[in-house]
């Protein structure tokens, strides 16, 4: 089986994105290194870009890549109802033709309609995802709550599981794996050093082989996306040693 890797556009940095004039100048660049997909970053889209979705999607289709694609928005808001962007940003990835769109939790709360969401979502084209993000809900037990309310009443929701972002929250990552691996449909590779009062993302050259056995907790066939740094004068030769090397791992 042929795992499936994606490249994460904020991987080459903000700088380098608007250097090169914006995510859809990575294309070529991702498709020759050798990767399946790219996952479009909403924040990385300027107002004009995000008027010419179609174009971007023909752009990917075109470089025989499919898209995934990332919103900087908690499915659930801070009084505990689903986000009234929901609908708007699934129609934003849908013009992208992406398989699937990605959210943090945000303020899920125990005795939410389940059933419901999962009906709503269950409509949608796009596969809807909640990743671990850095914030307090990302944290396991508010994702094992949710994850277990949906089980219960509905069938279940689904996670990209972001190999380093449980440094953030101070929970440990291989528990993350052992009670959430089951809900998980994309990986975020992804190692972290300490950093002044926190953590920041690095290469995987740079870490140790952590990463690795983690990865082996999780579906074999979940789609695996480069998320730590990318930089160098040969973008293409860099992205390709990184590609396969998640591929291979």
């Amino acid at each position: 089986m042929k795992r499936e890797v994606i490249v994460v556009t904020a991987a080459y940095g903000h700088q380098k994105i608007a250097e090169l004039g914006g995510q859809q100048a990575l294309l070529p660049i991702i498709a020759r290194a050798g990767a399946d997909g790219v996952e479009i970053r909403r924040e990385l889209l300027s107002e004009n870009e995000l008027q010419q979705l179609p174009q971007l999607a023909a752009a990917i289709a075109e470089q025989r890549l499919f898209a995934f694609y990332s919103v900087p928005e908690a499915l659930f808001m801070a009084d505990g109802a689903v986000n009234p962007q929901l609908d708007q940003l699934v129609a934003e990835a849908q013009q992208l033709n992406a398989r699937l769109v990605k959210f943090s939790l945000g303020n899920y709360q125990h005795g939410f309609d389940c059933q419901a969401l999962q009906q709503r979502l269950s409509d949608y084209p796009v596969q809807v995802v909640v990743e671990n993000d850095q914030t307090e809900y990302g944290a396991i037990s508010r994702l094992q709550e949710f994850f277990t309310d949906c089980a219960a009443t509905a069938d279940p929701c689904f996670m990209t599981f972001d190999l380093a972002n449980w440094l953030w929250v101070g929970d440990d990552a291989f528990a993350a794996a052992a009670q959430l691996g089951r809900y998980v449909s994309y990986v975020h590779v992804k190692t972290a050093a300490p950093h002044q009062q926190s953590f920041r993302a690095i290469a995987l050259d740079e870490a140790g082989n952590d990463w690795r056995g983690l990865i082996k907790r999780l579906p074999a066939g979940a789609p695996r996306g480069i998320e730590f740094p990318l930089e160098g004068d040969d973008l293409v030769a860099v992205t390709r040693h990184y590609v396969n090397l998640v591929r291979e791992a």
